[in-house]
């Protein structure tokens, strides 16, 4: 076991620095850990007292300041890929469930003659938005992995993700009301099983998206790496 010192004091410092997916994060301390302590055993295998190569194996992985951009552009690519994929399954399923549920419901064929002119139009334009944002969340989650090599800024491909979420929500929830409107709720409609279970997958979809869209426009912020920096040390 290694005691603590100067290795444990600048993981901890890079650890606090960085802001991100869990996961992702855990797995970059760990990997920047290792090679640390690695670097640190090779130097004491050569005949430096441990605080010693220890201090030198800090000193040649770099300061802190320098290395945590490249760390954190590294989580926000996490976190956008995370988003790509949540929309990219999320917004098709959802809307083809309620395509589903309007064809079979209501279960009386008079009820489709109450529906003003213009329902059909809005139900389309709602299933158009939906399928478009899932086509380009498929297309965010291709440039954030495998188009990484041509993309000169992946950040920007994150925080657009997010402020695509931003926008479809509004007006997802606006044209959803208006269909609910429109369709003078049939009796036994709200209630019916089918329709609650749709309800629920779509606001946990939502809530999902809101919370991650939210976390890739804080990963994607210009703030400067010594302000938390400075942070994680005043703590």
């Amino acid at each position: 076991m290694t005691s603590a010192g100067v290795i444990d004091d600048y993981v901890t410092g890079l650890s606090h620095t960085l802001r991100g997916p869990r996961g992702p994060k855990l797995d970059m301390i760990t990997e920047a850990r290792d090679s640390l302590l690695d670097t640190a055993e090779a130097l004491e295998g050569e005949g430096l007292d441990r605080a010693e190569a220890e201090r030198i194996a800090v000193e040649e992985f770099g300061p802190i300041d320098e290395i945590a951009p490249g760390y954190q552009e590294g989580l926000s690519i996490s976190a956008g890929r995370r988003l790509a994929c949540l929309l990219f399954l999320s917004v098709p399923l959802t809307s083809l469930m309620w395509s589903l549920i309007w064809r079979v419901l209501p279960v009386d064929p008079t009820a489709y003659a109450t529906w003003p002119v213009w329902f059909v139009s809005v139900a389309r334009g709602l299933d158009i938005l939906q399928l478009s944002g899932g086509a380009l969340s498929g297309v965010a989650l291709v440039a954030l992995g495998r188009g990484l090599r041509r993309i000169r800024r992946p950040r920007l491909v994150t925080r657009s993700l997010a402020v695509l979420v931003y926008v479809m929500l509004p007006v997802t929830l606006a044209l959803s009301t208006a269909l609910a409107y429109g369709s003078k709720q049939p009796e036994g409609f709200a209630t019916h099983p089918l329709v609650i279970v749709v309800l629920l997958t779509s606001f946990t979809s939502w809530l999902l998206q809101l919370y991650c869209a939210t976390r890739c426009m804080r990963l994607t912020r210009r703030e400067p790496v010594t302000t938390r920096l400075k942070d994680a040390v005043a703590a």
